[in-house]
């Protein structure tokens, strides 16, 4: 179960969230032990306070669905949430920039946001081809990121099949060796964590978190 619940990130990026819904979230993930919490900019305050004194990281989303936020403005989010005490970003590759290879950019800019925390790419692997998947891990390798993560809510890639997602998963290990893979869309089930992992996903991004446990136990 420790294992298991290490490789948890204990996510509520619904943008009705509220207050209580936070806290709730970071008792859970106490209660569970699990790796993280994965929420919004404007909560990291919140559970900074409420995660006090405990080894639970904070983990924020930035800029989804498909990272097309200017650089400055993605630099300036990044940098208040370090100062509000977030430990990790999970931040969305600019995917259109990608998509039309402009691989430079999406270089510099990533570049400049792992400088400020340790830094997770989504790349968002259900809007790409396979040969794109291996071209934006690369890239995520060489900005200096520790983690290439394959989804957040919207990418097409969350009502995929798990097998399909599992191919995803495989490409971002080859084409980025030494780099931890997170897997997350609609992981809900410890069947679907077992597939993941069996993939290569050392992360799992899910809302599911508790039920998964228990399936598990």
């Amino acid at each position: 179960m420790e294992k298991i619940s290490q490789k948890i990130e204990h996510t509520n990026i619904k943008k009705s969230a509220k207050a209580k819904d936070i806290k709730k979230l970071c008792q859970e993930a106490k209660d569970f032990n699990f790796r993280s919490v994965c929420i919004n900019p404007e909560w990291v305050k919140l559970a900074s306070q409420e995660l006090k004194g405990t080894k639970i990281k904070i983990v924020v989303l930035v800029d989804p669905p498909m990272g097309l936020s200017s650089s400055v403005k993605r630099l300036s989010i990044c940098k208040k949430i370090k100062k509000e005490g977030g430990h990790e970003i999970d931040i969305v590759m600019n995917i259109i920039d990608l998509k039309y290879k402009k691989y430079e950019n999406v270089l510099k800019d990533l570049k400049a946001i792992c400088s400020i925390l340790p830094t997770k790419v989504i790349i968002g692997s259900g809007y790409l081809t396979d040969e794109e998947i291996t071209i934006a891990s690369k890239i995520v390798k060489k900005a200096g990121a520790f983690c290439v993560k394959t989804a957040t809510e919207s990418d097409p890639l969350e009502n995929r099949e798990m097998e399909e997602k599992a191919h995803h998963l495989k490409l971002m290990r080859k084409a980025a060796p030494g780099l931890l893979i997170k897997a997350s869309g609609n992981v809900k089930t410890y069947d679907d964590v077992k597939k993941m992992i069996k993939a290569g996903a050392d992360i799992i991004g899910t809302s599911s978190g508790i039920k998964i446990i228990k399936d598990a136990r």
